[in-house]
């Protein structure tokens, strides 16, 4: 199994992504599909840029994504795409983020009462 995600060019950039994923999975907050997350998350939790920002969020709009998340710091990076931009400095921010949206999808199914 390990073989199988082996990579011999790490790329940093899913780092972000991943992390969104999983996030979403234990906040049981979907994630929206038209979203696109690319970032390198370090071991202190925070988000850091990586290289052609500007071109992944061109490719990103033309697959026909409408939102980018990425790092605070690559917001100098960014073209005009269309697509709406959400900066995330930390890892902290994007946990806090999903766990809210996770809180509000499970108050909008349950009329907002705790079960």
């Amino acid at each position: 199994m390990a073989e199988a995600v082996r990579s011999d060019a790490p790329e940093p950039a899913g780092d972000l992504a991943a992390a969104a994923a999983l996030v979403s999975s234990l906040a049981n907050a979907p994630l929206p599909a038209d979203a696109v997350y690319f970032g390198e998350v370090s071991l202190s939790g925070a988000v850091r840029p990586v290289a052609q920002s500007a071109a992944r969020l061109k490719e990103a709009a033309k697959l026909g994504f409408t939102c980018a998340v990425m790092p605070e710091a690559a917001r100098g990076e960014t073209i005009e795409s269309g697509l709406k931009v959400i900066d995330v400095a930390s890892l902290a921010n994007l946990v806090a983020d999903i766990a809210a949206r996770g809180k509000a999808s499970m108050a909008a199914k349950t009329g907002g009462q705790n079960r």
